[in-house]
C-alpha cells in the first residue's frame, strides 16, 4: 500500500498564510493527501514565525512545520519552540540550541512518518555538517519507520543535490527549500528517494521571491539597506506531492504543484 504526502514550499507572510487557509483544504481532498508538511520560516511578514502563526497554520491541517535560517528572526520563538513537538528547526544547529531537528509522527492509521530538517552551509551560516548530522539523526528512526522526509534548507543546488545522492535509498525524499523558486529537476533517484532542488514558494508571485519588486530593484541599484515589505498579488501555493510505499519507504512518484488563488 502507499500513502500520499504533500510538502509545501516556504510560506511567505500573510499572502502565504491566506493560500494555506483557502487552498489547502480542497487540495488535501482532491489529491487524496494523507500527511502535510510545510516550511514556515517566512510566515511572519517574511521573517520568522510567531506562536499565533504556528497555531494558525496547524488549524489548516498541516501535520509538521519545518524551517531554516530565518527561524530565529522573531526572538520570542526561543520561548515557545519546544512547546510544539512538530515545529522543527534544522537539526545541524549546535548542541544546546533550543528545539528539535526531527520528529516521528504516528498517524491514526498506525503508520509513522519521520521528518528531518537540515540546513546547508554553502553561502549560509557556518553551522554543523548536514551530511554527518543526517547520519546521526536517521538512527532515531531506525526500526520505527521507513517513511522519512528530509527538508534540506539551503542556498546551493550542489549541496542539496549531493545530499540527495548521499541519502538515496535511505530516506523517502530530499526536498529543497529556501530559494523560493520552484525547480524543474524533480526525479526519483535510483534507490527510490524523491528529489527536487527547491519545492517553491507559497505566497505572492507578483514580487521578487515574495518581496515587493520595487524595493528589491532599488536595493540592487543603490545598495542601500531597505525594509523588505511583502508583496500582495498573484498568490500561489507551491510544493510537491509524493507517493510513498508504506512498507519500504520508497517513493514511486513526485509531482510538482503550483496552484493559483483566484482573488
Amino acid at each position: 500500500m502507499g500513502m500520499r504526502i504533500l510538502f509545501i514550499g516556504d510560506i511567505v507572510g500573510k499572502p502565504g498564510r491566506r493560500a494555506i487557509r483557502e487552498l489547502l483544504p480542497d487540495m488535501i481532498t482532491s489529491y487524496g493527501v494523507d500527511f502535510v508538511i510545510a516550511n514556515c520560516e517566512n510566515a511572519a511578514a517574511g521573517f520568522g514565525i510567531t506562536r499565533e502563526i504556528v497555531d494558525e497554520l496547524y488549524q489548516g491541517s498541516i501535520d509538521v512545520l519545518t524551517s531554516g535560517n530565518h527561524v530565529w528572526d522573531k526572538k520570542e520563538i526561543r520561548d515557545f519552540v519546544e512547546d510544539y513537538e512538530t515545529l522543527l528547526r534544522p537539526a545541524n544547529y549546535p548542541e544546546g540550541t533550543p528545539g528539535w531537528g526531527h520528529v516521528l509522527v504516528k498517524m491514526e492509521s498506525g503508520i509513522s512518518v519521520g521528518v528531518l530538517n537540515l540546513a546547508g552551509r554553502v553561502f549560509m551560516q557556518p553551522i554543523d555538517c548536514p551530511f554527518r548530522t543526517a547520519e546521526r539523526e536517521l538512527v532515531a528512526f531506525s526500526g520505527m519507520t521507513k517513511i522519512i522526509i528530509v527538508d534540506m534548507h539551503a542556498e546551493a543546488t550542489s549541496e542539496k543535490k549531493a545530499l540527495g545522492w548521499f541519502l538515496d535509498g535511505r530516506v523517502s525524499a530530499v526536498l529543497g527549500t529556501h530559494t523560493h523558486v520552484q525547480t524543474a529537476d524533480d526525479e526519483i533517484l535510483p534507490g527510490g528517494t524523491a528529489y527536487i532542488s527547491d519545492a517553491g514558494m507559497t505566497g505572492p508571485f507578483d514580487s521578487v521571491i515574495g518581496v515587493k519588486k520595487e524595493v528589491v530593484i532599488d536595493k540592487f541599484l543603490f545598495q542601500i539597506p531597505n525594509r523588505f515589505d511583502i508583496a500582495k498579488g498573484d498568490i500561489r501555493l507551491q510544493g510537491v506531492v509524493l507517493d510513498v510505499d508504506e512498507k519500504d519507504g520508497k517513493c514511486s512518484r513526485i509531482q510538482r504543484l503550483s496552484v493559483r488563488l483566484n482573488s
